[in-house]
C-alpha cells in the first residue's frame, strides 16, 4: 500500500512540479527586468529545491572517457566494461546492491583505468525484472559472482565494496572448495560487514534490536505500472529514508546552503549540490528474499563468521581460500561498518599465507572515503593497485609461498608445493604453451598439498 501511496503522490504532485519549473525559468529568464533581484532569485531557488525535492531521480550515467560495453547480461545484472580490450590486469568492481546504482562507484572506476581493464557489475531495478525472470536471493548473488569469474577470469581481481564483500568471499570459498581453476587472483574487501559483531554500529544495533520479523514490514509489492509488477521488493525510497535519516542535519543543511548559493548566484557551489544529490537521491528497489536472507544471515546470524553459512546447501568454508590473496580495507571514522568487521576476513581465512594478506586502515576517512574521494585517489587506491600487482603473476604465486609465518610441521609441505609448482609449470609451458595464458596460472601454480593432487589429476608429470 505504501508503494502505490507513493506512486500516487508523485503523480498529483507532477502539475506542481511543472508549473514550478515553469516559475524558476521566468524568474530566471535574462529577458526579465526582475532576474537579479533578491527577490526573484530567492523564488526561483524555492521553485528548484521544490521541484528537485518532489522528483523521481533517473539511474544516473557513469560519463567517463572511457567508451562502454556490455560484456554479460542476465536479468539482475549486467557487467559493463570500459574502454576497448587490453593486455591490462582485469580488474572486477563489484557494485553494493543496496539501494544505489552503480554508478556511486564512478570515481572508484576512473582511479583504475589507467592501470587496468576494469570491469563493474551493474545491478538491475528489481522493480524493472518482470516476475517471470524469477527469484533473486542470496544464493543466486554468489551464483551471480561464481559465474562472472569464470566468465572473466584467469588473472582475475576483485573489488568488492561494503554489501558485497560476504556473497563475494562466500563465491571464492565455494570454488576453493572445490579446487576451481579460475579462482580469482586477488579479492579486496573495502568496508565489508563480514563480523558485524566487531564494533557494531547504529545500523548493526537495529537488525539485532528489531529482529527479521520488523524488517518483513518494509516489503511491498510493485505497482502495476512498472515492469516488475507483483514482485515483492524492498522500496529503494524506504532505504533512502534510512540513510538519509542517519544524517539528517547534515542534508537539511546542505538543502538550506543551496538556496543561499542560488540566491547569492554561486553557480559552481549549486553544481556540485546537484551533480550529488542527483547521484544520492537515484535509488533502485531490491527483491524482498535478497534483502531478508541478506539481512538475516549478515546482521542477525552472522552465519559467515560463526562458521554456519551454507550455499544451495554445501557449506561456506572460509578455511578453504589457500590461493585467492585478499586485502582488507576500512575507514576510521566509518559509521555503517565499524573497524574490525572487514578485517574479520583476514582472521577467518586461517589456510591463507600471512604473505596474501593485506590490510590497511584509512585515518579520517567516513564509510563513502574508502571507495571514493581524495582520500580514496591519494591513499587506499595506490595500496591497491601495489597489492593486485604484487599478486598478478606466477612468479608471485612461487614467491608468496614461503612469504607467511608457518606451523614447523608444515615447513616441508611448503618447500615442496613451491618445487613441485615450479616443475609443473615449466612441463605445461612445453606441452602447450597456447594454453597457459588461458588456464594454466590457477591450475598449475598449487598453494597446498590438496592443490598438488588437483593439478595431478589434471597434468599427468605431477601425478601422485
Amino acid at each position: 500500500m505504501i508503494y502505490l501511496l507513493r506512486e500516487s503522490c508523485g503523480l498529483m504532485l507532477a502539475p506542481a512540479r511543472v508549473a514550478a519549473k515553469a516559475t524558476e525559468l521566468a524568474c530566471e529568464n535574462p529577458l526579465n527586468l526582475f532576474s537579479c533581484t533578491p527577490t526573484s532569485r530567492a523564488l526561483a531557488a524555492s521553485c528548484e529545491l521544490f521541484e528537485r525535492a518532489t522528483r523521481a531521480y533517473p539511474k544516473p550515467a557513469f560519463n567517463l572517457s572511457a567508451s562502454e560495453r556490455v560484456v554479460w547480461e542476465q536479468p539482475f545484472c549486467r557487467v559493463i566494461a570500459f574502454g576497448e580490450p587490453s593486455d591490462k590486469p582485469k580488474l572486477l568492481l563489484v557494485a553494493p546492491m543496496s539501494g544505489h546504482y552503480a554508478t556511486l562507484l564512478r570515481g572508484t572506476v576512473a582511479a583504475f583505468l589507467d592501470t587496468h581493464q576494469v570491469f563493474i557489475t551493474d545491478w538491475s531495478d528489481a522493480r524493472q525484472v518482470p516476475l517471470a525472470a524469477g527469484r533473486f536471493g542470496l544464493d543466486e548473488y554468489i551464483d551471480y559472482c561464481m559465474a562472472l569469474f569464470e566468465a572473466l577470469g584467469p588473472d582475475l581481481h576483485v573489488m568488492a565494496v561494503c554489501q558485497p564483500s560476504v556473497p563475494v568471499l562466500a563465491a571464492i570459498a565455494r570454488m576453493e572448495a572445490e579446487d576451481h581453476p579460475l579462482v580469482p587472483r586477488s579479492a579486496t574487501l573495502l568496508g565489508g560487514p563480514i563480523d558485524t559483531r566487531r564494533s557494531p554500529t547504529a545500523v548493526n544495533d537495529l537488525a539485532q534490536q528489531r529482529g527479521l520479523a520488523w524488517f518483513e514490514h518494509c516489503i511491498h509489492e510493485v505497482p502495476w505500472s512498472a515492469p516488475g509488477r507483483g514482485r515483492r521488493v524492498y522500496p529503494g525510497f524506504l532505504q533512502l529514508t534510512g540513510f538519509m535519516g542517519m544524517n539528517l542535519d547534515r542534508h537539511l543543511t546542505a538543502h538550506r546552503d543551496m538556496f543561499k548559493h542560488l540566491v547569492q548566484g554561486d553557480g559552481d557551489s549549486a553544481a556540485k549540490h546537484r551533480e550529488f544529490y542527483d547521484e544520492y537521491l537515484a535509488v533502485m528497489d531490491l527483491t524482498a528474499e535478497f534483502f531478508l536472507q541478506t539481512v538475516e544471515t549478515v546482521f542477525i546470524a552472522h552465519a559467515l563468521p560463526r562458521g554456519v553459512m551454507r550455499h544451495r546447501g554445501e557449506p561456506v568454508d572460509l578455511g578453504a581460500i589457500r590461493r585467492c590473496a585478499l586485502m582488507a580495507i576500512e575507514g576510521e571514522k566509518d559509521d555503517i561498518t565499524g573497524v574490525g568487521q572487514t578485517r574479520a576476513a583476514l582472521d577467518l581465512t586461517t589456510s591463507l599465507l600471512a604473505g596474501k594478506k593485506a590490510y590497511h586502515l584509512q585515518a579520517g576517512a567516513g564509510h563513502y572515503g574508502v571507495f571514493n574521494g581524495s582520500r580514496f585517489r591519494a591513499e587506499v587506491a595506490p595500496r591497491i593497485k601495489a597489492f593486485m600487482e604484487q599478486n598478478a603473476g606466477r612468479a608471485a604465486d612461487l614467491t608468496q609461498l614461503g612469504a607467511g609465518r608457518q606451523p614447523a610441521e608444515d615447513a616441508q609441505v611448503i618447500r615442496f608445493t613451491s618445487r613441485r609448482a615450479g616443475e609443473a609449470l615449466e612441463d605445461h609451458t612445453a606441452v602447450d604453451n597456447s594454453t597457459l595464458g588461458r588456464f594454466a596460472p590457477d591450475e598449475v601454480l598449487a598453494h597446498s598439498a590438496a592443490d598438488l593432487r588437483y593439478v595431478g589429476a589434471r597434468s599427468s608429470p605431477i601425478g601422485g
